[in-house]
C-alpha cells in the first residue's frame, strides 16, 4: 500500500472515527455482562514503510464492551500509526469500519472501545505516511 493510498484511507476512516450502534459491526457502548469471561488478545508484529498488518480475533459473547489498545510502536516511540477494527477479508487483509480507526501514539487507555456484535473480525495497524523504516508494534484487543 503506498503512502497516498494510507493517508486516503486515514481520511476517509477519521471522518467517521465516532461510536455507532449500526449494524455493519460498528462499536457502540453497552453494559458488561456479570458471568462472563473477559479475554485478552496481545497481537505484535512490524508494519513496512506504506503497509498494514492485520490480526484476525473472534468475539464469542456479542453486544458487550470491546476495546482496542496500541501499546507499543517504534521506532521512534513517539510515531503515529492507524489503528483500526473490521471484518476480515478473504485475500487476508481487514476490511475497516470506517468509523472504528484512529490514528494514535501508542498508549496505556483504549484508543477503540465500544461492542460488537459475535463473530470474526480483526485489527489492523498500518502506516500512515510517515514512516522512513519498518515499525515494530504491539496491539491489545480485550473483549467477551
Amino acid at each position: 500500500m503506498n503512502r497516498v493510498l494510507a493517508l486516503a484511507i486515514v481520511a476517509a476512516f477519521a471522518a467517521g472515527c465516532s461510536d455507532s450502534g449500526s449494524s455493519n459491526g460498528a462499536l457502540s457502548a453497552l453494559s458488561t455482562p456479570s458471568s462472563a469471561s473477559l479475554v485478552t488478545d496481545n497481537f505484535s508484529g512490524t508494519v513496512d514503510v506504506g503497509g498494514l498488518d492485520v490480526h484476525p480475533f473472534t468475539i464469542t459473547i456479542g453486544n458487550q464492551p470491546v476495546s482496542v489498545t496500541l501499546t507499543a510502536a517504534g521506532p521512534p516511540p513517539s510515531i503515529f500509526m492507524g489503528l483500526g477494527v473490521g471484518s476480515p477479508a478473504t485475500d487476508g487483509t481487514c476490511s475497516v469500519f470506517s468509523n472504528a480507526a484512529v490514528v494514535v501514539q501508542a498508549g496505556t487507555g483504549p484508543h477503540l472501545s465500544g461492542s460488537i456484535a459475535a463473530g470474526s473480525y480483526c485489527v489492523a495497524v498500518f502506516d500512515v505516511g510517515n514512516q522512513t523504516v519498518p515499525v515494530d508494534y504491539t496491539v491489545t484487543v480485550v473483549h467477551y
